[in-house]
């Protein structure tokens, strides 16, 4: 039956034996899982609660508690009776239209507000299909821009997370 065999190749040996340690290590953990389950029980079924239970682990020593390191100093308050702001209140988002023709290239720009930077951007595609080179904040980083290629007829968005 097995004539067509021969000599095994190092290989399949090697295969052959990392299946079975692999089959022996499964057996051997769905041995191991049931038993620790029951230790766990039988130290319940004695009327130990889960502190004591956890007690009987080993553990290694505690250390001495080094001295406290220094405060740091207070913050400001703000002007009496003011509540502190969130932070999403310091963020605003900002959107501009882009459209191109197939074969057309742009650099489309979203400006925030005066006095804001913009910390991030992107752009989406509604309609056609386009590609983006580049996605960069403006060179006075008062906007966002987006360099895209037009591979149809495409249209959408520019987007800018702006920081008062």
């Amino acid at each position: 039956m097995f004539r067509h065999l021969g000599h095994l190749s190092p290989s399949l040996a090697l295969s052959l034996v990392a299946l079975f340690v692999a089959l022996g290590g499964t057996a051997v953990a769905a041995g191991i899982v049931p038993r620790a389950r029951l230790a766990d029980n039988a130290l319940k079924l004695q009327g130990k609660s889960a502190a004591q239970i956890g007690a009987l682990a080993p553990k290694g020593a505690d250390g001495a508690v080094g001295p406290a390191g220094p405060a740091g100093p207070a913050g400001s308050t703000g002007p009496p009776g003011a509540t502190p702001a969130s932070l999403a209140s310091y963020v605003t988002y900002k959107a501009a239209p882009w459209s191109l023709n197939a074969g057309q290239e742009g650099d489309f720009t979203v400006a925030c507000d005066a006095g804001q930077k913009a910390v991030g951007g992107g752009w989406d595609n509604q309609n056609g299909t386009a590609l983006s080179v580049d996605t960069r904040p403006s060179a006075a980083g008062g906007g966002w821009r987006v360099y895209l290629l037009g591979v149809t007829s495409a249209s959408g968005s520019v987007y800018a997370a702006c920081l008062k």
